[in-house]
């Protein structure tokens, strides 16, 4: 098993302090190719014992095979564009290359299914459901994924605004925020330290917030109430794309029908607008 799977497998059982660890050797594996465990102990403001226990919480024989493994796994990894590109040539003399690259798709959604809590999700359904505004949050190759989240939760619940950093006043975004509200936060590799600080920010606020990433080592898990992890076999959101939005789909799927009467009734509203001067009619098949 890889070394970030094994991590994330056991993360849940691990001390406080053996998790301070987990994060560091995913982050920092070079640190922890060359340091020795006293040296990566101190880094991280830990004992050298609990470096050590960590490694025997993994299943692990000692700190040895911890900086093997991650030699191995994690310091020589290829950057997440080109492991992209790889796995699709590996398809490419495959017959029927869409068909194998969409199946590719289905199995990074069950993997996601997996790693979800259903606990954590029906929490997740009533904070949206009954919050006073929903904030979507999500920058750069995120903010397509958070632009849909924020049209599509629209439909099925009042007041959810889409954050624009780039065209408003964050500090009074964050003013307005308070126990009735509620952040979704989508932060995927590279974690931007924007996208966190302001997650924090909206926690100080007392706001709720949901983070939608990529682990549940990502930086974002200090500033959530609640974290979903989208599966990705490398840290890029192409990979992830899919399996994100049909979690999403899911989220606005599950306020939908909390909220069926509000639903119906907005979606009356909808229908009784005239609306020609909108759109046009397709052209009927001969």
């Amino acid at each position: 098993m890889k070394l970030k799977e094994l991590v994330h497998e056991h993360f849940h059982n691990l001390s406080k302090s053996q998790k301070r660890v987990a994060t560091y050797v995913l982050d920092h594996p070079r640190n922890v190719a060359v340091s020795s465990a006293q040296e990566i102990g101190a880094m991280i403001g830990v004992s050298e014992t609990t470096v050590i226990r960590f490694c025997y919480s993994l299943g692990l024989s000692g700190y040895s095979e911890l900086q093997k493994t991650t030699r191995e796994q994690l310091l020589f990894q290829e950057s997440s564009l080109h492991t992209y590109q790889q796995s699709k040539l590996e398809l490419e003399q495959a017959p029927h290359f869409y068909e194998q690259v969409m199946e590719q798709d289905c199995r990074t959604i069950q993997e996601t299914i997996k790693q979800i809590n259903e606990t954590d999700y029906e929490t997740a359904i009533d904070q949206l459901s009954k919050a006073q505004t929903v904030y979507i949050l999500g920058l750069r190759s995120s903010h397509a994924a958070a632009s849909w989240l924020s049209y599509s939760l629209g439909l099925v619940r009042p007041d959810v605004r889409l954050i624009r950093t780039e065209a408003e006043d964050v500090i009074r975004t964050l003013s307005a925020m308070n126990d009735q509200s509620v952040l979704v936060a989508i932060s995927f590799h590279r974690y931007l330290k924007e996208t966190i600080r302001i997650a924090e920010l909206a926690r100080d606020q007392q706001a709720y917030v949901i983070a939608i990433t990529d682990s549940l080592l990502a930086p974002i898990q200090a500033h959530s109430d609640v974290l979903f992890p989208i599966y990705s076999p490398n840290k890029s959101t192409l990979d992830a794309t899919t399996s994100l939005f049909s979690f999403m789909n899911a989220l606005v799927a599950g306020v939908s029908v909390k909220e069926k009467e509000h639903f119906e009734k907005s979606q009356q509203t909808y229908q009784s607008l005239n609306s020609d001067f909108l759109f046009v009619e397709g052209a009927e098949k001969q």
